[in-house]
């Protein structure tokens, strides 16, 4: 049986993502795959397989409540290399067909991970600083009297744009660009393109879930005044904030258009590592005082 934190954030999935993806999802099914003359089609399924089984491994020690399904000392190291390994899936996925636009799909995610893995992971230190501990449960914890997105924003706002390319979602969906007739999904249909999606859906939903115990407190309610009024509910809290952070995610597909390459590698080097080392020094510094 289901942790009762599970149900709900595959629920909360569920009511986002809409009637939409359940109509495309029955397309896909029923659709033919698709092989190119000279594809690497073992390659191209390991990237394909890999996706969702790494965004399932980087869930696994994020605390959905009050505690994770596997609560590891060091889950912020597991998380990271997780995520790093999801976006090298969608390279492989898209280096198997061995095709122009599949191919340079592939490489975009590449480009996209390169630049943007720095300042998450530097957001993702902060927070782990300032608690002094890699557990995202201790990390949670350690904010019962202010959470960690209110006095180190920068990391926050960090960590979710970085979520965000790490996803290759909203403005940093160029890998599935359409100037590249889909990048690094054009070459696979059927089963093989609704792996790709449903693994950048799990994918952004972990991402947005490990935000919740990173600097919004995890399961517990905010640090106010008074009784909790939902004490034994940590899954119901955690639930709510994560509904929150995917809506974020998601609005910012609505208001923000598709960057290109270039403008997205110079915002994640002349911008987005500068402020994450200063955030995180600026949190070294009050931690020591």
């Amino acid at each position: 049986m289901l942790p009762p934190a599970l149900v709900v954030v595959a629920a909360l999935a569920a009511a986002l993502a809409g009637r939409q993806p359940v109509v495309e999802t029955a397309r896909l099914v029923t659709k033919q795959r698709r092989r190119t003359p000279a594809d690497d089609p073992l390659l191209a399924r390991i990237g394909l397989a890999v996706l969702p089984v790494a965004a399932v491994l980087a869930l696994a020690v994020v605390p959905l409540g009050d505690r994770a399904p596997v609560d590891l000392d060091v889950g912020l190291v597991w998380f990271n290399a997780m995520e790093v390994l999801a976006w090298f899936a969608v390279w492989v996925a898209g280096w198997g067909p061995n095709a122009v636009t599949s191919l340079a799909g592939g490489y975009r995610m590449l480009a996209l991970g390169l630049s943007y893995e720095l300042p998450h992971m530097l957001a993702i230190i902060t927070p782990a600083i300032a608690a002094g501990s890699l557990s995202p449960t201790t990390i949670a914890a350690a904010q019962h009297d202010l959470w960690f997105a209110v006095w180190m924003p920068a990391a926050f706002v960090l960590y979710l744009l970085s979520v965000a390319a790490m996803a290759f979602w909203g403005p940093f969906a160029a890998p599935l660009g359409r100037d590249l007739a889909g990048g690094a999904a054009a070459e696979h249909a059927g089963l093989d393109r609704l792996l790709l999606r449903a693994g950048r859906w799990m994918l952004l939903v972990a991402a947005a879930a490990m935000a919740v115990p990173l600097f919004l407190g995890g399961g517990a309610p905010p640090p106010i005044t008074g009784p909790d009024p939902f004490p034994d509910l940590p899954a119901l809290w955690f639930a709510a904030k994560l509904a929150v952070v995917l809506g974020l995610l998601l609005a910012l597909r609505r208001a923000v258009p598709l960057l290109r390459m270039e403008r997205v590698a110079t915002l994640a080097w002349v911008v987005g590592i500068p402020l994450a080392v200063a955030q995180a020094l600026v949190v070294t510094v009050v931690v020591l005082l």
